[in-house]
């Protein structure tokens, strides 16, 4: 595979092209896909080229750039986030009924969150989760559950790494966010308030698969200063994480239950 003089595959300065389209901004110039790829102008104007030739992007008559349906053709065939968006659907939508304000579900990706699915009524109250976006792991109520059930090294590097402050309500005090773990764990749910938008609160719950791995996490954000208390919405919440997990093969006893009686977690403030 042919190299740059600095090193790198067509193949990594390629994929660094794709990552560059975020959620917000659809279409990009070529100089703006250089900036974000980190590629001299000529090198992208010339990757860029051939993948709108291949078809895995797409020129809009004013030149700009988008991802090209065949590329998300191929993506969509076999990813494994298309069963698990297709088994938790029919929940969240009976879950949506039910919170009337944001219901989505995503997946641990490296450090971060990646939103698969998102319902939100039309009324709905401030959430700055996109589908296909990405949001840091300690700052989320979907995050802390992934985080609080990922494998030790990676939560290890996460709190010693830099914990960025969204809002003055994040958690980025390793020994608080330590604790904040340990109790989404004896809980099966948390409450983020107010940690990546102060005028948001978010609750999750872990999905789990057949080998009772948690793969995924659900979650509902509401506005901070609704009618109901968040607590209101934490046992339909867990309901539906929980009606996912059973139809993807988990096995959920009696001792499985969830605590949402009792001792439940005190918000995150």
């Amino acid at each position: 595979m042919a190299r740059s003089t600095s090193g790198e595959s067509v193949l990594t300065r390629t994929m660094r092209i794709l990552r560059a389209f975020g959620t917000v901004s659809g279409s990009l110039t070529v100089s703006e896909i250089s900036r974000r790829a980190d590629l001299p102008v000529a090198t992208a104007h010339r990757l860029v080229g051939e993948l709108v030739e291949l078809g895995a992007l797409e020129r809009e008559p004013d030149k700009r750039v988008r991802i090209g349906y065949q590329l998300w053709e191929v993506a969509s065939r076999s990813s494994p986030a298309r069963d698990l968006s297709r088994t938790a659907l029919p929940y969240m939508e009976d879950l949506q009924v039910a919170v009337r304000e944001h219901t989505q579900i995503g997946v641990l990706e490296g450090t971060d969150v990646l939103y698969l699915e998102r319902l939100s009524a039309r009324d709905a109250g401030r959430n700055v989760a996109e589908i296909a976006g990405r949001l840091p792991v300690h700052a989320t109520s979907t995050g802390l559950v992934l985080l609080a059930h990922s494998p030790p090294e990676l939560q290890e590097r996460v709190l010693g790494g830099e914990l960025r402050e969204h809002t003055r309500h994040t958690v980025t005090d390793p020994v608080r966010l330590r604790r904040l773990l340990a109790a989404v764990r004896r809980d099966g749910y948390v409450i983020a308030s107010r940690m990546i938008d102060p005028a948001a609160v978010g609750l999750a719950a872990p999905v789990r698969d057949r080998e009772n791995r948690v793969v995924a996490a659900l979650s509902v954000v509401v506005p901070f200063l609704s009618d109901a208390g968040p607590q209101a919405h934490v046992p339909v919440l867990v309901a539906a994480a929980r009606g996912i997990s059973r139809a993807m093969g988990a096995r959920i006893s009696g001792e499985d239950m969830i605590h949402t009686r009792g001792h439940a977690p005190r918000p995150s403030a």
